[in-house]
C-alpha cells in the first residue's frame, strides 16, 4: 500500500475511534438533566498554547480546576473537542496529575499535557468542553453552556495539515506500526534514519517523541542529530517509555539549500533474531522507536 493511502486510513480508523467513543460517552450521559442544580464540586478553565494549530501539530493544553468541594473517589477528567455541529470530533479524556480524591477546597490544581492533535476530518473552530466522570457518573461543575455536565472552557482553530512543515522520510526508517486500537503509531529507526523537509529558513523546535530498549544497552544508546554533517544535538536514548523532547535548532543550522536533510545517527542498533536466546524472528535492523517527529517554525512577531 502507498504510504501516503496507508496514513490516510489510519487516521480515518483512529478518527473512527474517537467518534464511536464520544457516542458511547453521550449515551452514557444521557440520564444528566439539563437543569442541574447540584452544588458543583469545582470550576474549571483551560488554556491552549496556541489559538490555532494545524491538523497533526503539537499544542500544549492547560488545564486548571479551581476546587470548592471534596471529591471523594477519584475522576478522570472528560476533553472532547466539537464541531459547531456538536458532534465530538476528539477526544482527550486522561487522569488528572493529582487525583481527585487528593483535591482540597479553596485550592487550585493546575497541569499541562503535551499533545498532537489527530488527523481530522474537520477543519475551522471547534470548542473545547470538559467534565468529571467515573464509569457512567459525571460531577456537577461551574462553567459555560453546561450540557450533561460538560462545560465550554475554550475554542481553538484548527487549520489543514497542510499548514505544517511537511516531513519526507527517507532512508532508514523501518514500516509504521500501530497498537491495535489504532489510537499510537510508531516507526523503528535503523542505525540511521533520515529525513528531508523544505528549509522555512527561520529557527525552528524539532518535537522528537521516543522510546527505547534501555534493557539491551549499557550504557544508553547515543543518538546524534546530523544536519549538512554537523551534529546539532546529541542525547542518551534512556527510556523505556516514551519522552517528548523540544529541541531548538537554529536557522544558520538548517543551512542554506532549499531542502533540509535531517539525520538521525545512533551508535547501536540490535536485530531482534540475533539476541541471546531470542525467540523472536524478527530480522529488522532496529534503532530507537519514534512516536513524533515534527518540526515547527518560529512564529512571526505579530
Amino acid at each position: 500500500m502507498p504510504a501516503l493511502r496507508q496514513i490516510f486510513e489510519h487516521s480515518f480508523r483512529r478518527y473512527a475511534v474517537f467518534a464511536g467513543a464520544a457516542v458511547v460517552a453521550l449515551s452514557s450521559a444521557a440520564a444528566c438533566s439539563h437543569a442541574d442544580n447540584t452544588p458543583p464540586v469545582a470550576t474549571p478553565t483551560f488554556t491552549a498554547s496556541k489559538d490555532r494549530v494545524a491538523l497533526g501539530g503539537p499544542v500544549d493544553f492547560t488545564f486548571q480546576f479551581d476546587v470548592v468541594a471534596p471529591i471523594k473517589d477519584d475522576y478522570r477528567v472528560l476533553v472532547h473537542v466539537v464541531n459547531p455541529d456538536g458532534d465530538t470530533i476528539w477526544i482527550d479524556d486522561h487522569d488528572p496529575a493529582i487525583p481527585t480524591s487528593q483535591w482540597k477546597p479553596g485550592k487550585k490544581v493546575q497541569y499541562t499535557r503535551q499533545r498532537f492533535l489527530p488527523v481530522l476530518p474537520y477543519t475551522g473552530e471547534a470548542s473545547v468542553r470538559v467534565g468529571l466522570y467515573k464509569g457512567d457518573q459525571r460531577l456537577p461543575l461551574q462553567g459555560a453552556d453546561p450540557n450533561q455536565r460538560t462545560y465550554k472552557v475554550g475554542t481553538i482553530q484548527l487549520l489543514p495539515q497542510a499548514e505544517n512543515v511537511f516531513i519526507i522520510y527517507k532512508s532508514g526508517w523501518n514500516a509504521p506500526e500501530f497498537t491495535p486500537d489504532n489510537t499510537k503509531e510508531w516507526q523503528w529507526t535503523q542505525k540511521s534514519a533520515t529525513v528531508n523537509f523544505k528549509n522555512p529558513r527561520k529557527d525552528v523546535t524539532l518535537f522528537l517523541e521516543t522510546d527505547a530498549r534501555v534493557d539491551l544497552f549499557t550504557p544508553a544508546q547515543k543518538v546524534a542529530i546530523v544536519i549538512g554533517g554537523k551534529t546539532v544535538k546529541t542525547f542518551d536514548a534512556d527510556s523505556a517509555t516514551s519522552v517528548l523532547q523540544r529541541i531548538p535548532i537554529t536557522a544558520a543550522e538548517l543551512g542554506g539549500d532549499d531542502m533540509v536533510e535531517l539525520r538521525l545517527d545512533l551508535d547501536r542498533a540490535f536485530v531482534p533474531a540475533k539476541l541471546p536466546n531470542a525467540t523472536n524472528q524478527d530480522t529488522r535492523e532496529l534503532g530507537i522507536r519514534v512516536y513524533h517527529l515534527f518540526v515547527d517554525p518560529k512564529a512571526d512577531p505579530k
